[in-house]
């Protein structure tokens, strides 16, 4: 049985509203009131688990009455419960929202990876490091290990939870870190790519004109957009339902830092019809997962409340 813990330290002259809010709620378990226990902030400390189909709307109920701002409230996972009887007929009811997400939860995830602290822009650079040698190598294997170590999907999928919730300051964050993560990316590789060339570090192949894995990558097609499609919707369902392995799919999926290395290793050896097409191919899958990250949360949004909409009527 899914469902989640809440913790809050609401206002003494708020806690009679919140105690009936959520005892009259059918889907509020194990509900615990200690007025006068809490500190930083003081309040009264109220604590209950809430079958996760109703999650949405008791959280709801609760930030309307701002208890996350005069109080606080925190939400955990319950891993494994023992239900009840009570909760057995409860969760029945929620049948058809069972696989409903918590939007706060899925808010918070990414926001959480909307922060852009120094290590996200290391990473950024080192996966275009090691795309770099992939492509100077013709080794799809450090390509795939590039995709994997690159942070950007964190930061696209904020630029879009920013344009979905309509917060300017998420998307000029999001957009401002993706552009300045890849010039430096680019910038950065450019010179490894120089000393690759200046020392004949590079593949005979590759000297040879002999170059597969860059060509897959300078040659943005029906079958980028495709693909930057496809990702960009499981990524945010993968996001949505917190499955890490699909998620990890995702990461491998999108030709973002490999087209930024090859903008810098193509600049380097002077390929400038590669450097021009790898530049269209990381604008190109940039474009499209922020649109279809975007469309996805509005999708599954529209999905889930008319799903919930059916289930009141059918009470009803």
């Amino acid at each position: 049985m899914d469902m989640i813990h809440v913790r809050a330290v609401s206002p003494p002259d708020l806690t009679d509203q919140v105690e009936e809010l959520l005892s009259e709620d059918p889907y509020v378990l194990n509900l615990i009131v200690h007025r006068g226990a809490a500190r930083k902030p003081d309040g009264d400390a109220v604590a209950c688990d809430v079958l996760t189909g109703a999650a949405n709307e008791v959280l709801h109920s609760l930030r309307g009455l701002r208890i996350d701002v005069l109080g606080s409230l925190v939400i955990e996972p319950v891993d494994m419960a023992f239900p009840g009887r009570t909760s057995q007929r409860a969760a029945r009811r929620l049948e058809p929202l069972a696989g409903v997400p918590v939007w706060e939860q899925v808010e918070a995830r990414i926001r959480s990876e909307g922060k852009y602290a120094p290590s996200f822009y290391l990473y950024l650079v080192i996966a275009g490091l090691i795309g770099s040698v992939g492509i100077v190598t013709n080794s799809q294997i450090l390509i795939v290990a590039a995709m994997v170590v690159g942070p950007e999907y964190g930061a696209i999928v904020a630029v879009a939870l920013g344009l979905d919730s309509g917060d300017r300051g998420m998307v000029r964050r999001g957009l401002s870190a993706l552009c300045a993560g890849f010039l430096l990316t680019i910038l950065v590789t450019f010179l490894f790519s120089l000393l690759i060339r200046g020392f004949g570090f590079q593949s005979e192949a590759f000297d040879a004109g002999l170059r597969p894995v860059s060509n897959l990558i300078n040659t943005p097609n029906f079958f980028s957009v495709a693909v930057a499609t496809l990702a960009g919707i499981v990524g945010i369902v993968s996001l949505t339902e917190a499955r890490t392995s699909a998620l990890l799919g995702v990461f491998i999926s999108v030709t973002t830092i490999p087209a930024a290395a090859d903008i810098s290793v193509s600049t380097a050896f002077a390929s400038w019809p590669e450097a021009g097409g790898s530049l269209v191919q990381l604008l190109v899958n940039i474009a499209v997962l922020v649109v279809v990250g975007t469309a996805a949360l509005r999708g599954q949004r529209a999905i889930w409340r008319r799903v919930g909409r059916a289930r009141s009527a059918r009470e009803a």
